[in-house]
């Protein structure tokens, strides 16, 4: 429980504004006796600072990166030099530049270039948009996805839609969440994928009544077929991250947690080719623009452990080596979600445990004995429930420290289990924009008794007292942290009247929080980022709103600017 929990937001904001005069002699013991002066002083404006020990003011002061003092305008303008560039606010409101807490930053910016699928609603375009592809040569690989088959009722594409239309080339385009892919008749035969060809454990390679391959492979089954296509080039994974970056700018975000382009099936040493042929040669070439927190394959973590040992954690200002990410269970869209009770429209299905449990178990507790934080993705219940017991395992037998485990979607759970992370201190990172899509055909797939009591507990997880981390899951759902917070605030899918679960809404302070602090906290980055303290780097987001009720009530803003270590990004 917090300080923003027990007051009202509107009342906390007057009080902090009131206070200000007050507070200003604490923000003054932070700076030296002779005032340095300022780079950037913004005034007039309503800042929300995301810390507790002054939610709001209304001036700011930056200086060399890093802010110098927070407060009102009267403690500020002493600050002020020859140099010094002020920027009125005109009323807007500022926030801490968003942190994103899941993306798959270089997979984001590829599909960016690829065939886009995302919003698709019907077979049609679905064809028109894979043969609107010019241009390529016999043999190349077309690639793409987003597209979600739920939007045109749930039946799933076939080799046969596209076949006709790519007879010279492969193609593979994965499902929205990434845990199912179509291959067309060409990259199955070059994979050897035939009606002999048996699932891999952890994975499914779907069949038509007959026995033949329709082109669709679940989860681990991917692994038959992407290692067949060519590895992108460095200049175009390069490319994918001035994409990216300007893309997750443009919306607000500052910061992302990459949970790298590893999916179930990729290869292990991807995320580790963006790291050294990406990241760190954005860094050493000055080209970054926002700040990285990047986690690898589980079963990589001796060699991130020995890198740790050598280097730390921080190789800049810009990227951070965060920990080790794993999978339990697939995605709720290709009914892969692990569950204690099978799926309402596949009776005998309960969904697919991808990892060996012992083996996940191992990894699990070496990573935390090297002191790594570990993430573990787990969409349905059984799932969860599986990481938690692990978890409280591992933490039994290793001892008491600061580890910061993580849960990756936590979607759906089982009573008492959101509970559980507050008494564990599990992180719950979690992406409100899934919801839109998942509404409906949750209750189709798990029922409606089942879907209104186990999904996106948002509300359920704070009173317990978790940590609560924001994200998007891009390019899963679209960067839109924004819209991610109007969503856990409101939880009305698209053509619904009333919210999904009202009793899981949280509010406008709530939402700010976890994509700010408490994200920050979820990768132990809170001493940088996260909130508008002084001497943190200076981060901030400047949005069209000069009404906090407003704000509070509808959660719709925009965003105005976004700045980087005091330097303006977007526009």
């Amino acid at each position: 429980m917090n300080l923003y929990t027990l007051i009202p937001a509107t009342i906390f904001l007057a009080l902090s504004l009131l206070l200000l005069p007050l507070l200003n002699n604490y923000w003054l013991s932070l700076t030296p006796s002779t005032p340095s002066v300022a780079d950037l002083i913004l005034r007039n404006g309503v800042i929300f600072t995301s810390d507790e020990s002054l939610p709001f003011a209304d001036s700011m002061a930056i200086l060399n990166g890093r802010i110098l003092r927070v407060g009102n305008y009267s403690s500020i303008q002493e600050l002020a030099g020859d140099g010094t560039k002020e920027l009125n606010l005109e009323g807007k409101f500022v926030v801490p530049g968003f942190i994103d807490s899941h993306v798959h930053l270089i997979w984001g910016g590829l599909q960016m270039a690829q065939v886009e699928l995302h919003g698709v609603n019907c077979k049609d375009e679905f064809v028109r948009r894979v043969k609107a592809v010019r241009n390529l040569k016999k043999g190349s690989w077309i690639l793409g996805g987003g597209w979600n088959n739920d939007l045109w009722g749930g039946d799933l594409p076939m080799t046969s839609w596209i076949d006709d239309i790519t007879p010279d080339n492969p193609v593979w385009l994965s499902r929205m969440d990434g845990h199912m892919g179509l291959a067309n008749s060409v990259a199955l035969q070059m994979a050897g994928i035939t009606n002999l060809s048996e699932d891999p454990a952890g994975g499914t390679i779907m069949r038509t009544s007959s026995g033949e391959p329709t082109g669709l492979l679940v989860d681990a089954a991917m692994k038959l077929i992407l290692p067949w296509i060519p590895e992108v080039s460095v200049d175009e994974r390069r490319e994918a991250l001035f994409r990216a970056s300007k893309h997750a700018l443009m919306r607000g975000v500052t910061t992302v947690v990459d949970i790298g382009r590893y999916l179930p099936g990729a290869s292990l040493q991807q995320p580790w080719d963006d790291f050294s042929d990406v990241y760190q040669w954005a860094v050493s070439s000055e080209k970054m623009r926002i700040r990285v927190c990047l986690f690898f394959p589980i079963q990589t973590w001796s060699r991130l452990a020995d890198l740790i040992n050598k280097t730390g954690h921080a190789q800049s200002d810009w990227v951070y080596l965060g920990g080790v990410k794993a999978f339990v269970d697939g995605s709720l869209g290709s009914n892969s979600a692990l569950f204690h009770e099978p799926y309402a429209d596949e009776p005998d299905n309960y969904g697919l445990q991808i990892m060996d449990p012992e083996s996940l178990l191992n990894m699990t507790l070496a990573s935390d004995k090297s002191g790594l934080q570990v993430a573990i993705h787990a969409i349905g219940d059984k799932a969860n429930d599986l990481i938690l017991d692990m978890y409280k395992s591992v933490a039994a037998t290793t001892g008491k420290r600061d580890r910061r485990f993580r849960i990756e979607h936590a979607q759906h759970l089982a009573p008492g289990a959101a509970a559980r992370f507050g008494d564990q201190g599990v992180v719950a990172s979690v992406q409100p924009q899934h919801l839109l899509d998942d509404a409906d055909s949750a209750i189709k797939k798990l029922g409606m008794d089942r879907a209104h009591k186990a999904s996106y507990l948002f509300g359920s997880l704070l009173a317990g007292n978790a940590q609560l981390a924001l994200g998007s899951d891009w390019p899963v759902v679209d960067i839109n942290p924004l819209g991610a917070i109007k969503t856990a605030m409101k939880r009305i899918p698209p053509g619904w009247d009333d919210a999904w679960i009202p009793s899981e809404r949280i509010s406008l302070i709530d939402s700010l929080i976890a994509h700010t602090s408490s994200a920050a906290r979820g990768c132990f980055l809170e001493n940088y980022l996260g909130s508008l303290s002084p001497g943190k780097l200076a981060d901030f987001v400047i949005l069209s709103t000069s009404s906090w009720e407003d704000f509070a009530a509808e959660g719709t803003a925009s965003v105005e600017a976004t700045y980087v270590s005091g330097m303006q990004a977007y526009p």
